[in-house]
This record gives C-alpha cells, structure tokens and sequence, in this order.
C-alpha cells in the first residue's frame, strides 16, 4: 500500500482535484468542454516543464528558461518584420536557443558551475538581448496567418496547442525512457563520478540536455505568440516557478524521486486544474500564487519524505 501511495498518490490526487472542482461547480467546471481547454491552457507549461525534466534527469536546473520563452516570442516577430519567411524564422529561433543551452550545458558540464549561477547569468544576458531587440516594447503585426495557426484552431475538435504537446510528450518519453542517450542522461544525474568511470561522455550528454530545455522554451514562446498575436519581452515570466512546480510534482508520482515526462504531465496538469478551477470559482490572482507556492513546497517535502523513507 505504502509503494502504491508513493508511486501513484500524485494521479489520485489529480482525480480527486478534478472530482472536487466539478462538484463545486459541475456548470462550468464539470464539462467535457472545460476539460478540453485545461489541455490547452497547461500545453504551454507542460513543454517547458518537460524541457526542465530533461534538465533535471541530468541532476541540474535551467533557471534561464523564462527568459528563453520571452526570446522566442521576441527574435520571431523581430525577424518576421525583416521580411525573413517563417518557416526560417522558427529554425532561426530554434537555431538560437539551442546555442544559449549548448553554452550553459557546456560551463555547467566542463567548468563544474554551479548550474543555477551559470543559468541565471545566461539567461540574464538572454533577457537584456530580447529587450534590445524590442526595445523594451511588445511587438505587434507582421505575424503572418500561416504562424498563427501553428497554435490556433482545433483538430477533430481537440485543440491544435494540445497536438504539440502529444507531440513533444511522447518524443520527450522515447529519448528518455527507450533510447540509450536517456540512459546516459539519468546515469549523470544519478551519480556523475560513476557515470563518467562507465564511459559516459559527461560534457556532451549535459550539454543536449539543456539544449533540449533551451528549444523547447523557445517553441513555447514562438507558440504563445502564435495564439495571442504578439510577443513581449516579459512574456515568460510565469512560466519558470509553474514549470518547476510540475516537475517536483512529477517526482513523486511513477518514479520515486527521479524526474520522469509522465509524473511531469500530471504535475503540469495538477497546477492548470487548480488554476482553471480557482478562476472559475473566482479566487483572486494573488492567491493562486500562494495556492502554486505551496504545491511546490508539498511537493518537495514528500519527495524529501519520501527519500528518507528509502
């Protein structure tokens, strides 16, 4: 029983914050079509949280990420109003952010930093070029119609945003769980030393995990331009405490204590419920951030009880 709580007391939870909500408001919250849009709210959180995952499976944070979202959106409509096709613009962003991961995997991987200092520099240098590029404004126009319906519209009625994150969920879960370089991802955070006296190629490994992190925020930022017809420079600001929020969620369900795509999705699910039923019931903005803190701190502690437990 205690094994079963530990791996699957996180998806019960969701159960029972699902059944909660629908009885305290079965009119608006208890619908098929309200469930359909939370999977459209939490896309956009769920593919940053996952790109976290991948950071956190090589035992390190990426605290740059926000800052990667709000470049996506930025350099995107940035290079739309030079004329640049979007097909080429989105590789252009990909292309960008894969560098900015690459150099903090590589600093964290080489010189041993401190991953939380390295990404905090990084993506302090990350947020002072989206500024430069917009001047400190939100963009408008020259978006054109074929990128906007990248994240707008429904398929066979399920929203095009929850496509992308089937998508990017069951290629994130392949490279990590049925592909030999997850192995080597968890082997480094399981115990670096070890990892690395087994031949584990360290730098390089560590490397494509904060890459993974770095285009998967700037997809989110290029998507949540997409759907809301304009970038900001501040636009991913929400975005890094909710992530991590669901990873730690993530941790405490399947997989005891190890960072792991589905446990992340039903973490991610977790913080866009309450979130989706705390509107409804019309709790204020400031309480759901105090709600979302202390999700995080729950989450932590029976992680943590967890561990000892072991």
């Amino acid at each position: 029983m205690t094994t079963f709580v530990r791996r699957y007391g996180t998806l019960v939870a969701l159960v029972a914050i699902i059944a909660a909500f629908s009885i305290a408001s079965p009119q608006a919250f208890g619908t098929a079509s309200n469930l359909i849009n939370i999977t459209q709210q939490m896309t956009l959180l769920a593919i940053v949280a996952i790109g976290a995952t991948v950071v956190m499976a090589v035992g390190e944070f990426d605290l740059s990420t926000a800052s990667v979202v709000s470049f996506g959106g930025i350099f995107s409509v940035f290079l739309f109003k030079l004329g640049v096709p979007a097909p080429l613009a989105c590789l252009a962003v990909l292309a960008a952010a894969g560098v900015f991961g690459a150099v903090s995997g590589f600093i964290v991987a080489r010189f041993e930093v401190l991953s939380f200092i390295t990404t905090l520099a990084v993506g302090t240098i990350i947020g002072g070029i989206t500024f430069w590029l917009s001047n400190g404004a939100t963009l408008f126009g020259d978006i054109p119609a074929g990128f906007r319906d990248l994240a707008r519209g429904k398929s066979f009625g399920i929203p095009i945003l929850t496509f992308w994150l089937i998508g990017v969920a069951i290629m994130a879960w392949l490279v990590l769980d049925k592909i030999e370089i997850g192995r080597r991802l968890y082997a480094i955070g399981g115990n670096r030393e070890a990892a690395r006296l087994a031949g584990v190629r360290i730098v390089s490994n560590t490397m494509v995990a904060f890459i993974a992190s770095a285009v998967l925020a700037a997809l989110v930022g290029m998507l949540l331009t997409a759907r809301i017809g304009s970038a900001s420079p501040t636009g991913g600001g929400g975005f890094l405490l909710s992530a991590y929020a669901a990873v730690f969620l993530g941790m405490t369900a399947f997989r005891e204590g190890e960072a792991n795509v589905p446990g992340t999705l039903v973490g991610a699910a977790i913080i866009a419920v309450v979130g989706n039923g705390l509107t409804i019931l019309g709790v204020s903005t400031f309480m759901q951030d105090i709600i979302t803190g202390l999700i995080i701190l729950a989450a932590v502690l029976v992680r943590r009880t967890g561990a000892q437990g072991r």
